[in-house]
């Protein structure tokens, strides 16, 4: 219930009622929806330009969104490049090594992908950077893996044209997988354990038990079968042609004698610790144009990439070798 208001009446000297008349009510009402629209205009606006319009609000999420799903594209499209440059780096150190081929020179690798008007229509926008630098990495990552295509076509044709020859260049480890307890050295300069000084080591050193088999890695003919108790101690060295000889060394036996057809896969020896060796191991050497090359290149029959990349990895490691 409304309160009554009173007001002094100073000519009958007595309080009476107030009754404003209708018009002042009215001009009261209008003055106060007045009041009311603009206090109510002021807060929307202070809460517009402070927390956006419920539009604005939801356009800035979906540019959230849109930011987020462009971090997790570049994180992709960098794990695809990394696969790739492994992909480029066998191709060009393995495959092309193998048939005798010349590398793919960068130039091409990394050859144009567009012109320098390619991205204009992604001009004008608040992430155009962001943009354009994400549809340049694709760009280029598919130019590069159509170049790579084109070069396992082509390492493909050399490999059918070549079939004899990739029977007889070594591609499988000397010591099966399930024999092998480590490979303590690699190829490269390591530190010799007799004199304890860096010297280059032209193989790599399997560890197995003594009389672990051991397996000729292409097919060729033997070509020495030498029996010693200095350097190499026993060994054996098999000529696969087309440039390729593979040695065995510290052997405790061959199986094989000079002049002997072998075949890949086929058992030649039995692993032992002869000549200048620490402890019961194989030296196997790939030796191309009478100069030692790196034996991991010639693994690919055995090891998946993912091994590769693992063996490659621990290559890179120093160690001491065992001879």
């Amino acid at each position: 219930m409304a309160r009554k208001k009173y007001i002094f009446n100073t000519q009958t000297h007595d309080y009476e009622e107030y009754k404003p008349s209708f018009g002042k009510r009215l001009r009261n009402f209008c003055l106060f929806f007045i009041l009311a629209g603009f206090i109510g205009i002021i807060g929307v606006s202070i809460i517009d330009n402070t927390l956006g319009t419920p539009k604005e609000r939801m356009q800035a999420r979906e540019i959230e969104f849109l930011q987020l799903q462009f971090e997790i594209l570049n994180k992709k499209i960098g794990h695809i490049n990394h696969a790739l440059d492994e992909m480029q780096d066998r191709d060009d150190n393995i495959y092309r090594m193998i048939f005798e081929s010349d590398p793919i020179p960068p130039s091409v690798r990394e050859g144009g992908y567009g012109g320098a008007d390619r991205y204009t229509d992604l001009e004008g926008y608040d992430n155009s950077a962001t943009i354009k630098a994400t549809a340049k990495k694709i760009d280029i990552l598919e130019s590069q893996l159509n170049v790579q295509a084109k070069s396992f076509d082509e390492v493909y044709e050399m490999a059918v044209n070549k079939a004899d020859m990739l029977k007889h260049i070594p591609a499988i480890m000397p010591v099966r997988n399930v024999d092998i307890n480590r490979i303590s050295s690699h190829f490269g300069h390591r530190t010799d354990p007799f004199y304890k000084i860096q010297k280059f080591h032209s193989g790599i050193d399997f560890s197995a038990p003594v009389g672990t088999k051991i397996y000729c890695t292409g097919d060729g003919v033997v070509e020495k079968v030498v029996l010693g108790n200095s350097g190499y101690g026993n060994y054996v060295i098999v000529n696969h042609g087309y440039g390729y000889k593979t040695r065995y060394a510290h052997l405790k036996k061959a199986l094989v004698k000079k002049g002997q057809k072998v075949s890949r896969g086929e058992n030649i020896a039995l692993m032992g610790n002869t000549g200048k060796s620490t402890a019961p191991h194989l030296h196997y050497e790939v030796i191309k144009n009478n100069k030692p090359i790196n034996p991991i290149n010639f693994f690919y029959n055995d090891l998946t990439p993912e091994e590769y990349e693992q063996i490659l990895k621990l290559s890179e490691r120093p160690s001491m070798t065992m001879d």
